[in-house]
């Protein structure tokens, strides 16, 4: 295949080098794919070419540099709005789609499939209870009902051009410069369930989805085995990297401190599980099951930099 990852960045790079290059990720014999990363900076386009990946400069939100995007057989849309407010969400993840799968659209060959990389976020609170692929969508901010439009984008607009569209829902990703270990060290540590899924299974499910020809038209959920406790996974967490455990706080009483936005407290009030059954259904073999593997690596750099066995 020849991929085009539109936003090619923390979780797009790691895709790339997969596709790219599956001896490197314990697939020896596994395919070779072309794979082109799309970013609109210079250190993006940097950062693309040294993962080894052929880099493109387009901006989702700017349709005229879309025509430098290549034809592909699939295109990923992993953009990132950059952490800012719903309005600039919608520019990247509603409009730049549209945009996207319209300069696609028009074209003599248009990719046979699109992958759009969005958020367990969509789901909203369920109280700690368990969601799946089944669970209507419910979001409670801003930012995840633009995520939920850009969901329908992803498989409506895409179908009307003749492209079957995938939505994965990840959870919060971690990985290599994204462990936050101070966050649930340091502490306080407020209340509530984390769902997570490691850089490197979040690509790897897209890999999969991609070459097995799997969950066209459909959703699936990106996160790993064990949904835990935030309570949990702090102490677990100091237990392993042998410092004290940190102080704790229920939900209550962080909203109760004030200074928070009213997105902030909704976000406080979220709590649900999300369920992998599909995905693990679908054959995708993990390579970080739970955190405790997946946090390992940072355990073991914690530890050594407090001169610890």
């Amino acid at each position: 295949m020849r991929v085009v990852v539109v936003g090619c960045g923390y979780v797009g790079i790691e895709l790339g080098r997969q596709l790219r290059d599956p001896d490197a990720v314990g697939d020896p014999g596994g395919t070779e794919h072309r794979v082109c990363g799309v970013r609109r900076s210079d250190e993006g386009l940097t950062a693309v070419e040294a993962a080894g990946l052929e880099p493109v400069r387009a901006d989702v939100a700017d349709p005229a540099s879309l025509s430098a995007l290549p034809d592909a057989d699939a295109v990923v849309f992993a953009a990132s709005s950059g952490g800012r407010g719903a309005d600039a969400a919608r520019r990247v993840y509603v409009d730049g789609l549209a945009n996207v799968i319209d300069e696609y659209a028009e074209r003599e060959r248009p990719p046979d499939r699109l992958i759009y990389t969005s958020s367990t976020g969509v789901y909203g609170d369920h109280d700690g209870g368990w969601v799946d692929e089944t669970t209507p969508l419910d979001p409670t901010t801003e930012k995840t009902r633009v995520l939920t439009e850009a969901e329908r984008v992803a498989r409506g607009r895409a179908a009307d051009a003749g492209i079957d569209g995938t939505v994965v829902r990840f959870a919060g990703l971690y990985g290599p410069g994204r462990y936050r270990l101070e966050r649930y060290l340091d502490g306080p540590v407020t209340a509530g369930y984390l769902n997570m899924i490691h850089r490197d299974d979040a690509a790897g499910a897209v890999r999969f989805l991609l070459e097995n020809d799997l969950a066209r038209d459909d959703a699936v959920l990106a996160v790993d085995d064990e949904p835990v406790d935030k309570h949990a996974f702090a102490d677990w967490l100091a237990d392993a990297c042998g410092v004290e455990r940190p102080a704790k706080r229920s939900k209550s009483e962080r909203l109760s401190a004030g200074n928070l936005s009213e997105a902030a407290k909704r976000r406080i009030r979220t709590s649900k599980r999300c369920s992998n059954d599909r995905l693990r259904e679908l054959g995708y073999d993990y390579r970080y099951p739970t955190f405790r593997e997946g946090y390992r690596d940072a355990v073991d750099a914690c530890r050594a930099e407090r001169g610890g066995p």
